[in-house]
């Protein structure tokens, strides 16, 4: 009898801790261009160590991130779609949106540039030359943040393109790792953000051509999911995170992260 309640005391203890540990996981729903960038292994290890956290990150383009957080699948999403995210707080699925870090978008290309878009003064005279000239041109075409940025762009340039014709415009469906690596085997243009850019290994033949354009601006948000309408979702600690995230320490690792000397991200937590 004393063997059994040992036992059953021991078992209870292991639930007990077990509780404990699946408390202090947190799952994030993070845009692929910010795993790409290497910034989640400085992070990580960090917030683990601050705050017990055991950071989960599910990595997907803001599209899906934001699909996955209506459905209440995740703790919090890390993505870079501001019109999305607007109506994903006004939607009541996030209890508000918090900018933690920037950086911008760029144009990548074959060194060769058959386009001409070097000295181009804006990104609609980038886009306009590309499109005359039917030069290879690679599109996440994910619905991922770059995705709904590129079409943005082609638009205000004048342009659908949904209506390109496939021969010069390549969807891959892809993350941006992924259709770095079409656009360099293709040895075409692509549209990237600078932080996957300077990180991504195989660049090839391609180089950049294009940069500074006010819109290509890129703000990353920090959304948590709102517990009223998914009240399973770990709110404590996706709040947790959210503060560790604006201090002083993250936002100083977020401004030092680098490659080869150049700046990915640019701190500007409120």
């Amino acid at each position: 009898m004393r063997k059994l309640s040992r036992f059953l005391l021991s078992l209870l203890v292991c639930l007990a801790f077990s509780n404990i540990t699946q408390a202090r996981e947190v799952l994030i729903a993070v845009t692929t261009s910010f795993n790409n960038s290497g910034l989640s292994d400085v992070l990580l290890p960090e917030i683990k160590k601050d705050l017990g956290l055991e950071v989960q990150l599910l990595v997907v383009g803001t599209g899906q991130a934001i699909k996955l957080g209506r459905a209440g699948d995740v703790d919090a999403i890390l993505v870079h779609s501001r019109k999305a995210e607007d109506a994903f707080v006004s939607d009541g699925f996030a209890t508000h949106r918090r900018e933690i870090m920037y950086n911008d978008f760029v144009f990548i290309g074959p060194k060769s540039d058959p386009a001409k878009i070097t000295g181009s003064i804006n990104a609609d005279e980038v886009l306009t030359l590309i499109e005359k000239s039917k030069s290879l041109f690679v599109s996440r075409g994910d619905d991922s943040g770059t995705h709904k940025k590129e079409l943005a762009l082609w638009e205000s340039a004048g342009f659908g393109a949904n209506t390109f014709d496939s021969a010069w415009y390549r969807e891959v469906g892809a993350g941006m790792g992924a259709a770095l690596n079409t656009a360099s085997g293709m040895n075409a243009y692509i549209m990237a953000d600078r932080a996957s850019w300077l990180n991504f290994a195989n660049k090839g033949d391609l180089q950049l051509h294009f940069e500074g354009d006010p819109v290509l601006f890129n703000q990353y948000a920090y959304l948590p999911i709102n517990s009223a309408k998914h009240p399973h979702v770990n709110a404590t600690d996706a709040d947790r995170l959210e503060e560790w995230l604006v201090g002083e320490k993250a936002q100083k690792l977020i401004g030092a992260y680098s490659i080869n000397g150049e700046t990915l991200f640019t701190p500007n937590a409120k």
